[in-house]
């Protein structure tokens, strides 16, 4: 570009967001029709880089606008406006397996956004942008805080909204990976919701022998909410991903104390012993171990562990007995768990019952296992670290990347609309 030339310009509105906001990129003061390349990078609290990118040519004002202009190449093309965010994957030479996940919620990721001339592919750490920007992107909300949770015997951490309250909440609870995963709840709370993000997985270990915890835990956890000042105690839903799902269906039907005002379950099923704990749960995966499989990359698929479907009604959720709304988001390429069968038959079972009305399914084609928050990037595969066992493997989860990404963003609307008529009537 001519020395004389103006500077070019990045304008990334808003500077600061949450991440289920949407971002405005824009590029000016380039010269008319230049090829240029938009590229985002991000630095993971675990040292690793991720990057995305987009081709653009700039339009006869010199100026390149995201939500207006499609991307002829790169990590994503066509109209994407949040493709340099979703479509981020690790920069060549990463370490194999890797997965996006917020750790400290108090700080945000900070996307670096620089325009370079010409449509690249690679060396971009090589090679000098015309102009650069920073995006923050927020978990909380200001005045959201945050509360470790000990009393009961339980581990949690507490979200709270700003404000006088009383607000409704959320018992939010995550899959086999176990640990406290805060960044959901932190999100949640930034709605409006006080959010308990629990610890269940992990065993409680006496001696040798490796014991889940039982339902008293999901219970006492459910009366802290209940019984803390900022909540409204009979406005509380749960909101399951994965195991949480089994856990979610299960203490709604079964437990005397547990009585939600509605369930979201993502990526679950309703397999496992009629009134059982989490340790029946394992017991009944361990029956179908051999069912195990993997790709050709070798990593494991376990959705075949419940399958097929049981007929015998002992060995599922009755389902037919919940008396609240359910919401189901299914990936329809879930490699991990069998989602779509297991959703079919709850459908069934409670048309049977005649609570099908109380039931909402939101399923996608081409989405995975982890349907998250939007505009976190979709992984195939990553490591995964089995809490019962302590043992490292690396798991298929499915999905297509824009059809995966997709499903985050308008499954996230869902959630909030579901959680919205439910909680706030």
């Amino acid at each position: 570009m001519a020395g004389k030339d103006p500077c070019p310009l990045i304008v990334v509105r808003p500077y600061r967001s949450s991440v289920d906001d949407k971002l405005v990129v824009l590029v000016e003061k380039l010269p008319p029709r230049l090829e240029v390349t938009l590229h985002a990078l991000l630095h993971s609290e675990d040292g690793d880089f991720w990057e995305a990118f987009g081709h653009y040519v700039s339009d006869d004002k010199g100026c390149v606008d995201v939500t207006k202009d499609a991307s002829t190449g790169g990590s994503y093309d066509g109209f994407e406006p949040m493709g340099l965010l979703w479509s981020m994957r690790p920069v060549p030479g990463s370490r194999p397996g890797l997965r996006l996940r917020k750790k400290d919620v108090h700080a945000p990721w900070n996307v670096h956004i620089s325009v370079y001339q010409k449509h690249l592919d690679a060396g971009f750490k090589e090679t000098v942008p015309l102009a650069c920007a920073v995006a923050e992107r927020w978990y909380v909300a200001p005045g959201v805080q945050r509360v470790d949770v000990t009393e009961r015997g339980i581990k949690g951490a507490l979200f709270l909204p700003p404000g006088p309250g009383p607000f409704p909440a959320l018992l939010d609870l995550w899959g086999g990976g176990g640990g406290l995963v805060e960044y959901r709840s932190a999100l949640l709370a930034s709605h409006g919701y006080v959010s308990l993000t629990l610890d269940y997985m992990t065993p409680k270990i006496t001696g040798d022998t490796a014991q889940h915890v039982g339902n008293d835990y999901f219970e006492a956890a459910f009366q802290v909410l209940q019984e803390h000042p900022l909540v409204s105690a009979e406005r509380i839903a749960i909101m399951g991903l994965s195991f949480g799902t089994s856990v979610a269906l299960g203490m709604a039907v079964y437990s005397t104390i547990i009585k939600p005002r509605c369930l979201v379950c993502v990526s679950g099923s309703h397999v496992m012993p009629v009134n059982g704990s989490l340790s029946d749960v394992f017991a009944e995966i361990k029956k179908n171990v051999r069912n195990t499989r993997y790709d050709e990359e070798q990593r494991v698929i376990w959705r075949d562990l419940l399958m097929p479907i049981p007929d015998d009604p002992a060995k599922k959720v009755e389902v037919g007995r919940l008396q609240c709304p359910v919401l189901l988001i299914v990936g329809e390429d879930d490699q991990n768990w069998p989602t779509s069968e297991s959703a079919e038959d709850m459908k069934q079972m409670m048309e049977q019952a005649g609570n099908g009305h109380l039931l909402s399914i939101a399923s996608y084609p081409g989405a995975g296992h982890l349907i998250e928050p939007p505009y976190v990037p979709h992984v195939r595969g990553s490591n995964f670290m089995v809490a019962a066992s302590r043992t490292k493997v690396v798991v298929l989860w499915g999905g297509q990347t824009l059809a995966h990404c997709k499903a985050q963003e308008d499954a996230w609307q869902k959630t909030l609309a579901f959680l919205q008529e439910h909680l706030y009537k």
